[in-house]
């Protein structure tokens, strides 16, 4: 059973913050696009499409609302940077010359992820997840990006 509140809890001037660690916050997406692979002697030679689902996942340290970045400010960044490239797109003409690999995406994805985070609260980009089946996925990481 759930109990309806008798009042809503107002600020009381103290920190809205209880955790004092870095933490983790993820968006997931969904898009459509098409692509063919080059170099490639298999059935993804041929055009073809996936319907993609996208993860990133930033972290840093909780602001003064005890957030550490919106959920809405990574679904503006998807929506201006990320999805005019890839959904309902084919992909071989609307991303950076690449062989269209979910590996090659999750790269171009999270550097342009990580170019538009502000510098605030210790944020940071930590991982993109690409799925092009429920069972197949490519993921790049932040600790790959510091062994460059």
């Amino acid at each position: 059973m759930f109990f309806a509140p008798k009042e809503i809890k107002k600020e009381t001037g103290e920190s809205l913050i209880y955790c004092p660690r870095r933490v983790l916050v993820s968006k997931e997406f969904t898009f459509d696009a098409a692509h063919h692979l080059f170099s490639y002697e298999g059935k993804c030679k041929a055009l073809h499409g996936h319907t993609y689902h996208l993860q990133i996942a930033v972290s840093g340290f909780l602001d003064d609302k005890g957030m550490v970045y919106d959920f809405g400010d990574l679904k503006t960044i998807y929506q201006n940077l990320l999805e005019p490239h890839l959904d309902h797109a084919y992909l071989n003409e609307s991303l950076p010359y690449m062989n269209t690999t979910a590996e090659n995406m999750v790269y171009w994805i999270y550097k342009t992820v990580e170019k538009a985070l502000p510098d605030e609260h210790g944020l940071q980009m930590e991982s993109v997840r690409l799925y092009e089946t429920p069972s197949a996925y490519a993921e790049f990481r932040k600790e790959w990006d510091l062994q460059a």
